[in-house]
């Protein structure tokens, strides 16, 4: 009997890989996103590819009313989710006080309400069948402050601490929760947040197939954080002999781009 993986973000980068990873294990699919045109393309591609069922839900979750609107349309069309991907999220670059102050409380509302309300409608159902995983993509940035880009990093370290308390208090009940932590990845949201010409993607960044494979096989091992790549591991030590001051400065110089504080956005991670 097929299962069903409901993906926020899956018009692209990694919610797009991961829609993929599942319909290759023939698990049926909820794509969730705001561009309609590229839900209804994955879909006919991955149905006719892998013969699943993928059921397109156009949702902006910048919106505080998408969540219910994303459960109650689930509940009216009789689907019953088993794998929970909250992948949606964008970031902002450029100094908090010359943003676009409504656009960051849009970020917070992506990033962790929509995040948590989504997890709060879902989960109950998983908890009482004894079975089910989630997927909360967080990032190696939620475990430092993020100069430059301060409210993005603290909405991933919400995530990521979100995830792993939910994960301890899930223990024995057959649900899971995996909080995915990657780096700079190479999706859209390095291009189009202008981020991508930061000293932090020049010296480096992930392509987003081995990511997605990565967090996929954490997330069905159970695995609570799940961090790919080396360079992302090793940066993680060396915070732990640093000090906060030298953390904060080394990640104002990372994040930095051409010493302009721009507030271009993105969908991404």
């Amino acid at each position: 009997m097929s299962k069903t993986a409901l993906v926020t973000g899956a018009s692209a980068g990694l919610g797009l890989e991961l829609a993929q990873l599942f319909a290759a294990d023939k698990h049926d699919l909820v794509l969730v996103a705001r561009r309609r045109e590229r839900l209804d393309a994955l879909a006919a591609r991955l149905t006719a590819q892998h013969g699943v069922t993928a059921t397109v839900i156009a949702a902006d979750l910048g919106e505080a009313a998408s969540p219910q609107r994303i459960a109650d349309e689930l509940g009216a069309r009789g689907i019953e989710i088993d794998f929970l991907v909250n992948n949606a999220g964008f970031g902002i670059t450029g100094a908090f006080v010359e943003l676009d102050l409504r656009r960051q409380l849009e970020m917070v509302q992506v990033n962790i309400t929509s995040l948590v309300h989504l997890t709060g409608l879902l989960v109950p159902a998983m908890v009482a069948r004894k079975s089910g995983r989630i997927l909360n993509m967080g990032s190696t940035a939620g475990f430092q402050p993020g100069p430059f880009m301060s409210v993005y990093y603290a909405s991933k370290a919400f995530v990521n601490s979100f995830t792993e308390g939910l994960a301890y208090e899930l223990r024995g009940s057959g649900v899971t929760a995996t909080a995915m932590c990657p780096g700079a990845t190479l999706t859209e949201f390095g291009e189009v947040s202008g981020n991508a010409r930061s000293r932090l993607f020049q010296i480096g960044a992930m392509p987003a197939a081995p990511v997605a494979r990565f967090a996929y096989r954490a997330m069905m091992a159970g695995k609570v954080v799940a961090i790919p790549g080396l360079r992302n591991k090793l940066g993680l030590q060396i915070q732990r002999i640093g000090t906060r001051k030298m953390v904060r400065a080394v990640t104002a110089r990372l994040n930095r781009v051409d010493r302009a504080l721009t507030s271009r956005t993105s969908s991404g991670t």
